[in-house]
């Protein structure tokens, strides 16, 4: 009961397969744990996997869940979270926290906090986005790529902004690829190009794609 209402546990995201809670009947368990941090430096796209049934029932659980891994790689890890047997995982922003339930079939997400990514174009110059990122892009020593989710849905947001030190888009642009998505109505990338840019995309529908929220230079 304890573990339900108020726990709070670290969680592990080191290794190279997906990680599994444990909802044991009767036992201290991991699963049972109402709030769930992500620790470690990840080595491979990986999922958490949250309980989707118990011995006698489903498992209709609350949590909430903090991205607090290390994704260090060049074009960053994936981490998502699902149930077992699920192939639709949740995609986690870097950084974000979010409150996820079961509801004894599948994840799914109630509320995202999103967190901030930041690309170095000196190490990263590609990145595939998910649905919720803030990304915070140096492009001082290159150009970089960033290609929008796949399979988005209504509502779905990324966010890009210039954060190089004297303004990097108009020396070294920012392209985004649609992924097969209108951005706008058009069948075609979008380019960022003016320093100290800022802009959010949102996700709408089949015909339109990619919307602007909004797009702001200075």
């Amino acid at each position: 009961l304890q573990q339900s209402t108020s726990g709070v546990i670290d969680v592990a995201m080191t290794a190279s397969s997906d990680k599994t809670l444990l909802f044991s009947d009767g036992a201290t368990s991991d699963g049972k744990n109402i709030y769930l941090k992500l620790t470690g430096t990840m080595t491979g796209n990986v999922s958490l996997i949250i309980p989707a049934s118990t011995t006698g029932g489903t498992a209709t659980r609350v949590y909430v869940i903090q991205d607090a891994t290390n994704r260090t790689t060049t074009n960053k890890y994936t981490l998502g979270i699902k149930t077992a047997g699920s192939s639709n995982p949740i995609a986690v922003p870097v950084g974000a926290t979010m409150l996820i339930h079961s509801d004894g079939t599948d994840a799914r997400l109630d509320i995202l906090q999103k967190g901030n990514f930041a690309i170095t174009s000196s190490s990263i110059t590609a990145y595939t986005a998910v649905a919720g990122d803030n990304l915070l892009i140096d492009t001082q020593a290159a150009q970089v790529t960033i290609t929008l989710p796949a399979s988005p849905a209504m509502g779905d947001e990324v966010s890009f902004m210039d954060v190089s030190p004297s303004g990097g888009f108009a020396t070294n642009k920012v392209t985004i690829d649609r992924n097969s998505q209108p951005i706008r109505g058009a069948a075609s990338n979008l380019e960022l190009v003016a320093n100290n840019q800022s802009i959010k995309l949102r996700y709408t529908n089949a015909t339109k794609g990619w919307q602007y929220v909004y797009n702001v230079t200075s």
